[in-house]
């Protein structure tokens, strides 16, 4: 491959992260409000919240997409492929993120709360200064990978017009006739941007571990 062939497919490299960090935000976000619906106590909200993330989690992501951007996208109002795509996969992370944070909610012991309470803690410290460190030193481990495999999932994106890594690789392939160099280079561009976020997740793990208790 020329010069220009790899400078488009680096090309792609802002919007595949562009659309991680859009997809996960989402995903943390909403996730957290279900997870909250399940844990509430209320039968009503953790049944809905049940059923939500079943219905997002059993529909194949690229089928989220083309729902998004093909349906409603152009029945109801207009939506650019990178919003299509950052809704539909961060509507998928939502649910996947919520199991995360109830299992890690789940693993925190019942003596955290207990001491909390009686130490006259109001609810909302209760939660953010002692239960919420210990849930997201359970939960980074799983984040971060996620975090990776939405890195990797985001090649779909391409299905619909996100000029992302993937969809720069289709494009010198398909003009230049070279498939295996420049989806061997795509490739290996996956690798280099999952390293970091591997890296960085270990480190804050390591982190944590210090600074909140078991």
């Amino acid at each position: 491959m020329n010069a220009e062939m790899l400078y488009t497919i680096l090309g792609g490299i802002q919007w595949t992260l562009a659309l991680t960090v859009t997809a996960l935000a989402i995903g943390v976000l909403l996730g957290a409000g279900l997870c909250a619906m399940r844990s509430c106590g209320i039968k009503a909200l953790d049944l809905l919240a049940a059923c939500l993330i079943l219905v997002l989690r059993a529909v194949p992501p690229i089928v989220w997409l083309f729902l998004i951007f093909f349906g409603i996208g152009t029945g109801w109002f207009e939506v650019s492929p990178f919003q299509a795509a950052a809704l539909g996969l961060g509507l998928i992370t939502a649910a996947n993120m919520a199991e995360i944070f109830r299992g890690s909610l789940a693993a925190v012991h019942r003596g955290q709360w207990e001491a909390a309470r009686a130490l006259s803690m109001p609810a909302r410290y209760r939660l953010l200064d002692v239960i919420a460190p210990q849930l997201l030193r359970v939960s980074l481990p799983s984040i971060a990978t996620y975090a990776i495999g939405l890195l990797k999932d985001t090649a779909i994106a391409s299905t619909i017009g996100v000029s992302e890594i993937a969809f720069q690789a289709t494009h010198v392939s398909q003009t230049s006739f070279r498939g295996l160099e420049t989806f061997a280079f795509a490739g290996l561009l996956y690798i280099a941007l999952s390293i970091p976020v591997a890296w960085a997740s270990r480190w804050a793990d390591q982190r944590m571990r210090l600074r909140v208790a078991r």
